[in-house]
């Protein structure tokens, strides 16, 4: 999952491969207790919170009540951590959480996907920081990299194969997926490494910006999408491609979203918004209509996406309107804020003015339900909403980053938003009916760590 800032950036051995399928090759056994939750760093029973961005990881660590005061960051200078800081250093731009090794402490895997090998520059690497009591930092090790262009480009945890363990899903930069089974330690070994080329004949490229991994079909493996930048007939796209998982890892659908613009920091997320037992893939497009922005939802079936819709702020019931540039889509996560088993989304519009106020952002929150996300009942705020702290100001952009979480623990998914670096994010908290303003407060958490 991509973690870094819009503020940071100009622009942007097993193989089998029949009919599509490729086998994922076995790996060894490992005999531990697993984390409850696969970003609890230091197995205190509380979600722990880690993000990147130009070179820097933070790591937030979790408490009863949410984010708590104790926070590390690390760079590749720092004791433990293999490599060395770069001026150009992407380390910490897509991390991953899971067990890993399964000894009950979540570990944390980042890429850096220019880092350098020798005289070789932006071949990339995978550092996984292994979890332990005292938390992230006394141990790093970096897996097996399979290839030398951009590896680490994107990255995700999931149960690719369904066996159970966890396992990571890289890719480079001309969007060959790599994944590594589960069976890691920390000495470095991995279980096997199993690659799928997004077309073997050449009929299609992708340049990934994330994968975005969750239950699509309804088997007990994680499927995933590569979401990036196609090349098709001569011009530049924006494609998603499906990969089925299972025993068998199997080539999916390749769907073209946006057949004329590009989005070189899309971003996208799985949930089952209508609740038929198939995981929808919510994904940006932020180019759309002169760059006022569009959501586009590629509904899950039983061998992946099936129908797609697109929502805008043209769509009846969200409350704002679409103008040039607002960049509606620009961050997305999926949660049920008010409890009634629907998994919402949260959609960032950054570029949004607030009266006169340009590039003042906001949040809009789209509800769930028997047809998917629609506009009814959706919510909009802003730093001009009554009982948001703060007020309005030129160019904060809230809204670059947002998350929904229960932070709280008290079973519906709040609300953490922000804009630009030099002010802190607002979070919200949810009730049965939905994100409220009361007891609002401002955070510094980054938002953009791991769904």
């Amino acid at each position: 999952m991509r973690t870094h800032r819009k503020l940071a950036v100009a622009t942007a051995t097993a193989l089998a491969l029949t009919g599509g399928l490729l086998t994922l090759a076995a790996g060894p056994a490992a005999a531990a207790t697993p984390a409850r939750y696969a970003d609890d760093f230091n197995g205190d029973g509380y979600r722990d919170y880690a993000s990147g961005w130009a070179g820097t990881v933070t790591v937030t660590y979790g408490t009863a009540t949410g984010p708590g005061p104790k926070t590390v960051r690390f760079t590749q200078d720092s004791p433990n951590i293999p490599g060395k800081a770069d001026d150009v250093d992407s380390f910490g731009d897509q991390v991953a959480t899971a067990d890993l090794d399964r000894d009950g402490y979540a570990d944390l895997a980042v890429a850096d996907h220019s880092e350098k090998a020798g005289t070789k520059g932006a071949t990339g690497a995978v550092t996984i920081l292994w979890g332990a009591k005292a938390g992230l930092g006394a141990k790093a090790t970096r897996i097996p990299a399979k290839s030398t262009v951009g590896f680490g480009t994107a990255l995700a945890a999931g149960d690719f194969n369904g066996d159970g363990k966890p396992d990571l899903a890289v890719t480079d930069v001309r969007g060959t997926l790599f994944v590594y089974r589960g069976g890691f330690s920390q000495s470095g070994t991995t279980g096997g490494v199993s690659t799928l080329e997004v077309s073997p004949s050449g009929a299609h490229v992708l340049e990934p910006s994330m994968i975005a991994a969750g239950r699509v079909t309804k088997d007990k493996a994680t499927d995933l999408y590569v979401i990036g930048q196609g090349y098709e007939h001569g011009k530049m796209v924006q494609a998603a491609w499906f990969v089925q998982g299972g025993s068998t890892l199997k080539r999916g659908k390749y769907t073209t979203y946006n057949a004329s613009q590009v989005d070189f920091q899309a971003t996208g997320v799985i949930a089952d918004f209508d609740k038929n037992g198939y995981g929808d893939l919510a994904v940006s497009d932020k180019p759309y209509d002169k760059g006022a922005g569009a959501v586009v939802v590629l509904r899950g079936g039983a061998s992946g996406p099936s129908t797609s819709y697109r929502l805008t702020q043209s769509t009846s019931g969200v409350a704002t309107a679409a103008t040039r540039n607002d960049r509606f889509g620009y961050a997305l996560s999926a949660g049920d804020t008010n409890r009634d088993g629907y998994p919402d989304l949260a959609v960032g519009v950054p570029e949004e003015e607030s009266g006169a106020v340009q590039d003042a952002g906001g949040v809009h929150v789209l509800r769930g339900g028997r047809s998917g996300l629609t506009g009814t009942g959706s919510q909009w705020f802003t730093r001009a909403t009554a009982g948001v702290p703060g007020s309005p100001t030129d160019s904060e952009m809230l809204g670059l980053y947002v998350r929904l979480r229960d932070f709280d623990r008290d079973g519906d998914a709040d609300l953490l938003v922000s804009g630009d670096l030099y002010r802190p994010g607002v979070l919200l908290r949810a009730t049965a009916k939905g994100i409220t303003t009361s007891g609002a407060a401002e955070s510094e958490l980054d938002p953009a760590f791991p769904q």
